[in-house]
């Protein structure tokens, strides 16, 4: 059964630009179809077009009126005073009118006998739609898309735009439609979350239609790929792993053809040359029947002619030492007394030139905080770093935070690269897609993909032999996703980089290491090895806890006596050390205090009754945080 059909349809902005050309498909009920693109190719219009939120200069499409369709939009659109649980309870409210009504027909039951009957009617019904489950759901899936009870009556307009989202993405999964419309519905979403929301999309039974940049996503929920390029829609029967491959094969066959059709073309000039140089009338009237042969013939257009691709390429100006970071029971803490909050302690690190480690982890638990003490931009609470020789940072922020917004895109270029001519920087910027006046774009006007670009750019001229990028696929298309993975791939510098892009996970590092609230765990492989680690990891756990009730003796072996022994005497540095750190915070506050209390014998400071007040209560809080340091060094004297 078609549910969505749609025959040359056509879309173009201010009457010139034209973005999509007589594009035609039909997606049957159940289909789970993945539309794919560079950015600005129409993704986005295609989805809004389907849901009626835009309309079309040409064509016609289907989509039966009797269907349920959610659309799940990149901006969530949430404008309301309501708290979480308000907006999500929004979407059963026929249930508290079912449940008062039940309990009125149920009160009237006792004396009319059509109450009873009435009441039985909507219990039925209220259990065939799912109100005895419905809370439960509403419970499951909230919590799923990370929203615990202790957020449940947070203000919608207190959210931050990833909670607006995942709110977004659980009311849409609460309300079941026919047809589900998902325009970057992995954005915001970390590893755990992206497992399960995969697993339940494979269970759905609706229609789904999603836009994405995610690979790994598309490759577990899709299995078939729109390809909107050049104004037109290509179909592939299966998912991205099967679209890539197909459309090397493809792409290749096609440039086989035009290569060949231009041989022809070539063979036939040179041809029609030879006979109008003969100067016979017979050639003349042979070049002539050729000529016309030549122009009915429908030339095709080179493939990939129609849009550019970045050209990126990574280069060092020196190479570093074999020895690239080192780090020791890094920290990091916020706040003080009961504010304090730890976000890792325990980390330990050591890279060697080459490496491509990527990290990962929960969101929250301070990956861009590690990366940015290793950098030195940020003060660990404890633990030491020590840089190698000749190491040289080169650092992608995933907001690109570093960009000056007041620049030009030219600006922001020659304001770091001084000594590059206008033209030096116009032809490398069009390596990278800005062209033209392309250049002088405010960088605050740009898109998301076009700061990406231009961050990376920057990166590039840096020739940094030692890459900390922080999310560097997002807001890249897929197209830009691979060609920025095989520039990685072939550079000879080191990477340490945050990712939660699992198909890049696959592709690109040497070794994974996951954050920890206790330090870093390290995998020696990709992301699939780093999946089935962890599982064993959880699996071993759990055999290890049924076994506590009738533990046997096993006496350890070498090795485990030697990995004893080494975190033995891995815990005993770090008490040295934290009884150190303590000691010299002990002798700082009693040096304050000491200064404080002859200030406060200052004759001219006891007449000031607001200067004393100020000190009394900072000696006050000085003393209370020597006590506790006192108490938690004499705990370490054990």
């Amino acid at each position: 059964m078609i549910v969505i059909s749609a025959k040359d349809l056509t879309k173009e902005y201010d009457g010139t630009n034209l973005v999509l050309d007589k594009v035609s498909f039909s997606i049957n009920k159940g289909d789970r179809v993945g539309i794919i693109g560079i950015n600005g190719a129409g993704k986005t219009t295609l989805l809004r077009m389907l849901t009626g939120q835009l309309p079309h200069e040409e064509g016609d499409f289907f989509v039966p009126a009797d269907l349920k369709i959610g659309y799940l939009q990149q901006d969530a659109g949430f404008d309301s005073q309501k708290t979480v649980i308000e907006e999500v309870n929004a979407v059963f409210e026929h249930f508290p009118e079912m449940e008062a009504e039940m309990e009125r027909l149920l009160a009237d039951g006792a004396s009319d006998h059509s109450s009873l009957e009435r009441y039985e009617q909507i219990r039925e019904r209220y259990e065939y739609m799912g109100g005895y489950q419905y809370q439960s759901e509403i419970k499951g899936i909230l919590t799923s898309m990370a929203f615990d009870e202790s957020t449940y009556n947070k203000k919608i307009s207190t959210l931050s735009g990833g909670e607006k989202t995942r709110l977004a993405l659980a009311i849409l999964l609460l309300e079941k439609p026919d047809i589900l419309f998902l325009d970057e519905p992995t954005n915001h979403l970390d590893i755990g979350t992206l497992k399960w929301l995969e697993q339940y999309l494979k269970s759905y039974r609706g229609t789904m239609v999603i836009v994405s940049h995610d690979r790994y996503f598309l490759n577990e929920t899709v299995t078939r790929i729109f390809e909107i390029e050049n104004r037109k829609l290509n179909i592939y029967e299966g998912n991205y792993s099967f679209y890539a491959t197909e459309r090397k094969n493809r792409r290749e066959a096609e440039l086989r053809r035009y290569e060949k059709q231009q041989k022809e073309v070539e063979r036939q000039e040179e041809m029609i040359r030879r006979f109008k140089q003969r100067g016979t009338e017979k050639l003349a009237k042979r070049a002539a029947s050729r000529e016309k042969r030549l122009s009915a013939m429908e030339l095709m257009d080179r493939p990939d002619s129609g849009h550019g691709k970045m050209k990126l390429n990574f280069q060092q100006n020196f190479q570093s030492g074999k020895d690239v970071l080192f780090a020791e029971d890094l920290s990091k803490a916020f706040g003080y007394g009961l504010n304090r909050v730890e976000l890792f302690r325990g980390v330990e690190l050591d890279v060697k030139r080459g490496e491509r480690i990527c990290i990962v982890g929960a969101n929250g638990i301070g990956k861009t905080t590690l990366i940015r003490m290793l950098m030195g931009d940020l003060v660990s609470t404890t633990g030491r770093i020590k840089v190698g020789h000749n190491v040289q940072f080169g650092y992608y922020d995933q907001g690109q935070q570093l960009l000056n917004n007041a620049n030009t895109v030219i600006e922001e270029l020659q304001d770091a690269y001084h000594l590059y001519s206008e033209g030096e920087l116009r032809n490398i910027l069009g390596r990278f897609l800005f062209r033209g006046e392309d250049v002088f774009l405010n960088v605050g006007d740009l898109s998301g993909g076009e700061r990406a670009r231009l961050s990376l750019l920057k990166l590039m001229m840096s020739g940094a032999n030692t890459l900390i990028l922080d999310e560097p696929t997002n807001h890249l298309d897929i197209e830009s996703k691979e060609i920025f993975e095989e520039a990685l791939l072939d550079f000879p510098g080191t990477c340490i980089i945050v990712s939660h892009d699992r198909y890049f996970l696959n592709r690109i590092p040497t070794r994974i290491m996951e954050l920890t609230e206790t330090g870093l765990v390290n995998y020696l492989g990709k992301y699939d090895y780093y999946v089935e680690k962890k599982l064993q990891m959880i699996q071993s756990a759990k055999e290890y806890v049924r076994n506590l009730s009738s533990p046997k003796e096993v006496a350890p072996s070498s090795a485990e006596q030697r990995r004893l022994q080494k975190e033995k005497e891995a815990e005993e540095r770090r008490l040295k050390r934290k009884k150190e750190g303590l000691e010299s915070e002990i002798q700082r506050l009693e040096e304050e205090i000491s200064e404080i209390e002859t200030c406060l014998c200052d004759e001219s400071i006891m007449t000031d009754h607001e200067r004393l007040a100020e000190l009394s209560e900072s000696l006050n809080a000085k003393k209370a945080e020597l006590d506790k340091n006192y108490e938690v060094w004499l705990e370490l004297q054990g």
